[in-house]
């Protein structure tokens, strides 16, 4: 099943972030609780991981790139 990512609201206060990293590229499989990507707050940088078994299909927004909770950040789809 193919899903689109959002930007998690990390924590209360969090309204936008800035992703600094990729950990995978489109076409790699990830592990649920893998590594996907670094994004970067007023406050701190953290990183998101995969919230379930799948591959990355499409990254929605490059390095740098200032985005809003909610916003999607790339298209996965999901293992079985």
């Amino acid at each position: 099943m193919k899903v689109t990512l959002k930007l998690p609201r990390l924590s209360a206060n969090m309204n936008e972030a800035v992703v600094v990293k990729w950990h995978k590229q489109p076409g790699e499989a990830f592990a649920e609780g893998e590594a996907l990507y670094d994004v970067e707050t007023e406050k701190v940088t953290a990183t998101v991981e995969a919230p379930c078994e799948g591959k990355l299909l499409q990254v929605l927004v490059s390095d740098d790139q200032d985005i809003e909770v909610g916003d999607p950040v790339c298209r996965i789809e999901k293992a079985g």
